[in-house]
């Protein structure tokens, strides 16, 4: 399921975001990369290829890993995506967009990552690092 035509911004506005297409399943990502990225865990939906963005200007990337890359504002700091350089794909931040009320947190990767110190109140589907590159290797 996904919401058509998701719109947002970061903190200071300078960057706008257009999804075609936004998941309606919230994930968790515990990794280790996330958490020091965030300070948290990273709430975010796909959005799959099709992301059009205004204010690019603004935009800068960081390459975090071999296969993919983080967005941010160069502004106000704000995270604006994770993108997979093999595909294109983005996973954005949940809480950029305009409206939340479709959302369902129903999903947490590098569960065995996630610290002791907090949980989900949410009966979730949970992945472990290994199985979610097992998961890629699949597609």
């Amino acid at each position: 399921m996904s919401v058509m035509g998701a719109t947002g911004n970061c903190l200071c506005g300078a960057v706008r975001l257009q999804a075609e297409s936004m998941s309606k399943h919230v994930g968790a990502c515990h990794c280790s990369m996330c958490r020091k990225w965030t300070g948290g865990p990273l709430m975010a939906v796909d959005c799959g290829t099709e992301v059009k963005f205004s204010g690019e200007e603004n935009i800068s990337t960081y390459s975090s890993s071999d296969w993919a890359e983080r967005g941010f504002c160069a502004r106000c700091g704000s995270h604006l995506f994770y993108r997979l350089k093999q595909n294109g794909q983005y996973i954005i931040p949940a809480g950029l967009f305009d409206t939340a009320e479709a959302l369902n947190f129903d999903h947490q990767i590098f569960i065995d990552e996630k610290p002791e110190y907090y949980a989900f109140a949410n009966e979730t589907k949970n992945m472990t690092g290994e199985e979610v590159f097992a998961s890629f290797s699949n597609d």
